[in-house]
């Protein structure tokens, strides 16, 4: 077994013969970003691509400082920071290669919780240039069916009459510009990197809503100054595992304590949108275009819808990872079939993309067995993707004649899935979302109303209005529930075909 030494800047040339590491000096890097929301996917890619960019040119203006908002990202901090801010990402490839390389972009990480105004002036340092985010989908405070903030958040009322001590992003950002203009500072840029269509406009329009609450002469400054590009995002990461941290100790001799795992694929692109200078991502990859709308409806209507419908279907089955589903010619043929007769049809043409091999390639990125993406993670909070990932392409079918039965089914699993809270073997599922309480309580009234469910209009609107919807999924969920045997009518759906 090989020596184990700590993952350290001192200890950064030990590495250097088995695997890349910083060749930059990290002590002379500049903090010009600030990212709301360090997990697995930041790491896998913002991080990647700036960690990238230090190695490739040098530029050392651009450094990372992560900023958690809850208690629960202690952990992370606690672990980064014996480290030096250092970690390893583990590159995983389907025919079972692993490759590795130490990150050095983040330098620094703070928690609110701690110290809110110390994050505050971090932001309105004139060194800032973005504040970044990945704070997932229900971080922006939207009403899933009408996409309006949510001012009766009871976080929001916090934030809006505490300006000094704000706990949710929005009251951050605000406090920050706030100070960035009274001190006759140039606004940094917000950067959204979240799976959220037109994740920029929907930053800008929450983040406006709320200011416009709290001072209004400063929301007008916002609007005229701040930008806020739309991107899309895109790198499958999975959840650090022990065998992860176990691998790199055996293999590598490196103790890592957070190391972060991922495909090989990664896409970045973004609008050429900054409101204060940015870095030349486009040098290690990244792309950049004046409009991002094509290609992030094609990645969340195809990948992450693609996702959902392997996810939901697939733990009712008892399946447990992606690549476990995809790998079942019968979910397989299902995924490409809802892909090919309902997501595609509502897309807009997308340049330089063809669409059936984009779609080729991500069933094969879902079947890298090397990822091992848990359901359970794709599942996590449900109700803040579906609405934009899957009820939207419903929808946009409804009002065009096209097919729905396929995205039907996926919703009448995850009535199932919410109510009764096991696969079809009894088995107990790891049900994470904000809304479990609430998806319950309406699934449960499902026997007596076979449209429960569907009266959530926060998430589902005026579905349970649709007389064609409705017979669909009545017929679906009362099968479901008579016969849990999801592959069953799966295999209906696809008879034909």
């Amino acid at each position: 077994m090989k020596e184990t030494i700590q993952l350290k800047q001192e200890n950064l040339s030990r590495f250097a013969e088995t695997m890349v590491v910083p060749t930059y000096d990290r002590s002379k890097v500049k903090t010009g970003i600030v990212h709301i929301g360090v997990g697995g996917f930041h790491r896998s890619h913002e991080a990647y691509y700036t960690n990238a960019l230090m190695n490739e040119t040098g530029t050392l203006d651009w450094g990372i400082c992560g900023v958690g908002l809850r208690e629960g990202d202690r952990k992370m901090r606690d672990i980064l920071k014996d480290q030096d801010f250092l970690y390893t990402l583990i590159v995983k490839h389907p025919d079972g290669k692993v490759e590795t390389q130490v990150m050095g972009s983040i330098i620094d990480f703070m928690l609110s919780v701690d110290d809110p105004m110390a994050v505050i002036d971090k932001m309105a340092n004139e060194e800032t240039k973005i504040v970044s985010l990945t704070i997932t989908e229900g971080g922006y405070n939207f009403h899933p069916a009408t996409g309006e903030f949510m001012l009766d958040n009871p976080d929001v009322q916090h934030d809006l009459v505490n300006p000094d001590q704000p706990k949710l992003v929005f009251g951050f950002l605000t406090a920050a510009l706030k100070k960035r203009r009274d001190s006759g500072l140039p606004p940094f840029t917000v950067q959204s990197c979240d799976n959220v269509q037109h994740n920029g406009d929907m930053t800008k329009k929450m983040l406006l809503a709320f200011a416009g609450k709290q001072d209004p002469e400063l929301a007008e400054w916002i609007e005229a100054h701040v930008k806020f590009p739309n991107a899309m995002v895109d790198r499958i990461t999975p959840v650090t595992t022990p065998d992860d941290i176990e691998l790199l100790k055996t293999d590598f001799g490196i103790l890592d304590g957070w190391p972060c795992t991922c495909e090989p694929f990664c896409q970045w692109v973004i609008e050429d949108n900054f409101s204060n200078g940015r870095p030349e991502w486009e040098a290690v990859g990244a792309q950049f275009v004046l409009d991002v709308t094509p290609y992030e409806k094609m990645k969340i209507r195809l990948l992450n819808a693609g996702h959902s419908v392997l996810g939901l279907l697939g733990s009712i089955h008892g399946h447990e990872t992606i690549d476990g589903a995809v790998s079942d010619p019968l979910f397989a043929k299902y995924l490409r079939a809802f892909m090919d007769a309902e997501a595609t049809p509502v897309l807009d043409a997308v340049e330089g993309i063809d669409l059936d091999v984009y779609k080729d390639s991500l069933i094969e990125r879902f079947s890298n067995p090397s990822i091992k993406d848990g359901l359970a993670r794709i599942c996590l909070e449900s109700s803040a993707k579906l609405p934009k990932f899957l009820i939207a392409t419903i929808n946009e079918n409804l009002a065009t004649g096209g097919s729905i039965k396929y995205a039907t089914l996926v919703i009448a699993a995850w009535c199932l899935y919410s109510d009764k809270g096991v696969n079809r073997h009894g088995d107990a599922l790891d049900i994470v979302d904000e809304m479990k309480d609430e998806l319950r309580r309406a699934a449960e009234g499902t026997g007596d109303d076979a449209l429960a469910f569907l009266r959530i209009e926060s998430l589902f609107g005026d579905l349970a209005g649709n007389e064609r919807f409705t017979t669909l999924y009545t017929e679906m969920v009362n099968a479901i529930y008579e016969d849990p045997d999801i592959a069953r009518l799966m295999e209906k759906s696809l008879a034909d075909i």
